[in-house]
């Protein structure tokens, strides 16, 4: 039985009027008669009682209108399901951010919008987070885990999660770092140095130690990326400055030690970040509403 006579007859059942019914389909009062007498056909029932002054619904008619309306309701619903299923959310929404930011700030923020659109690939790159905003300004991925630097540009848009300790740290075994780490009076100027290449926490360590008027620093190495920097503090070769939570993620913790009285840090602002003309692309604005 197709919807049609099904949408006829629910109208006419609640009309009871040939004419009108006729005129809101648009077939002639003999076509409505002849799908009316094909239902009653395949029912083997009476639906109607019809003289020349009035139309009237049997029982049976009654059951069947309920029927009818029952399918055509289902048929919008499994239309209504279809249509969201096709616009729903496809393609791959490229990350960039560190290791640690992979595992310590990404999967929450990912959760929702994973949630709602199941369809959408996560397509993930981890780096050095200095590099984030190069990352993102290079259209090599669509958003970025960055700390937000002293100038942002007004290219981007950046949307802020979180404030991130910074810390320094020194290693805990026995070593020549130790040694001079332990002496009354620090001389900054001979204990080594790890250094970040690049970035926020390289300007950070320059404008801390500049306060200490101690010449200049004993640089030992510089390195790409907070991780490589504990593990370089953690085997003894020297003094860093990282964000708190790489070094509580690292898997060499305990192999280093947050040093007190040296001097406060300003700490960094965490945050996703985009260019301001790709945030109402379809991806990267559900992503945005999803973590909101």
């Amino acid at each position: 039985m197709d919807l049609k006579s099904l949408a006829m007859f629910k109208h006419l059942a609640q009309s009871l009027h040939f004419g009108k019914t006729s005129l809101a389909f648009h077939v002639s009062p003999s076509t409505l008669s002849r799908a009316l007498q094909r239902m009653e056909d395949e029912t083997g029932c009476v639906l109607l009682h019809r003289d020349n002054r009035k139309v009237l619904l049997t029982d049976a008619g009654r059951q069947f209108q309920l029927y009818a309306e029952q399918q055509l309701e289902q048929w919008q619903l499994l239309k209504l399901s279809l249509n969201q299923q096709q616009a729903e959310l496809t393609g791959k929404l490229h990350i960039y951010c560190s290791v640690t930011a992979a595992y310590s700030h990404l999967p929450p923020l990912l959760d929702r919008f994973r949630q709602e659109h199941p369809l959408v690939e996560i397509m993930l790159t981890t780096g050095d987070a200095a590099d984030a905003l190069e990352q993102v300004q290079q259209q090599g991925v669509d958003f970025a885990i960055a700390a937000k630097p002293e100038n942002l540009s007004g290219c981007f848009y950046f949307h802020h999660l979180a404030e991130i300790p910074i810390a320094v740290i020194a290693p805990t075994m026995a070593c020549k770092v130790q040694q001079l780490l332990q002496r009354e009076a620090l001389d900054w100027s001979k204990i080594p140095i790890i250094l970040p290449e690049h970035g926020p926490a390289r300007k950070r360590f320059e404008q801390w130690y500049r306060k200490k008027q101690q010449g200049k620093p004993n640089i030992y190495a510089t390195v790409s990326g907070h991780e490589a920097l504990v593990s370089m503090v953690a085997l003894g070769c020297g003094v860093g400055i990282s964000p708190q939570v790489v070094v509580d993620n690292s898997p060499v913790k305990d192999r280093v030690q947050y040093l007190s009285q040296v001097g406060k840090i300003a700490p960094f602002e965490l945050g996703v970040c985009c260019l301001k003309q790709r945030r109402q692309q379809p991806l990267l604005k559900a992503f945005f509403e999803a973590i909101s």
